[in-house]
């Protein structure tokens, strides 16, 4: 299995993209509350993510890096903490991440 078919089948699942061109196709957005569904089921999976990019109205508002936190990509800690921080500082904002399933996960799926 392919990572983004990983992706799409086991944690973009029944969520809604809000991206409607304002960003490239292959990057998927979802507004807050499913994106924190997102990092739960990445949480679960062990799924690394390396940055998030905030938007708002189509345009980009914020970036943050696991490298901020000095966290690995794979603890949750920093990516659940980057989401309440933004969505305490704005409201409205759409969320993307950059994901890294292991090769080891997808082998086993």
């Amino acid at each position: 299995m392919e990572q983004v078919e990983f992706l799409e089948q086991k944690v973009f699942n029944d969520l809604k993209n809000m991206n409607d061109g304002f960003d490239e196709s292959t990057n998927l957005h979802f507004n807050e509350w499913d994106f924190a569904i997102v990092l739960d089921r990445a949480e679960y999976f062990g799924i690394g993510i390396y940055e998030i990019q905030a938007w708002l109205d189509g345009t980009l508002y914020d970036i943050e890096v696991h490298e901020h936190f000095k966290k690995k990509a794979t603890d949750p800690s920093w990516y659940k903490k980057a989401l309440m921080t933004f969505s305490t500082l704005q409201k409205g904002l759409t969320f993307t991440a950059s994901y890294k399933v292991s090769a080891k996960l997808l082998a086993r799926q």
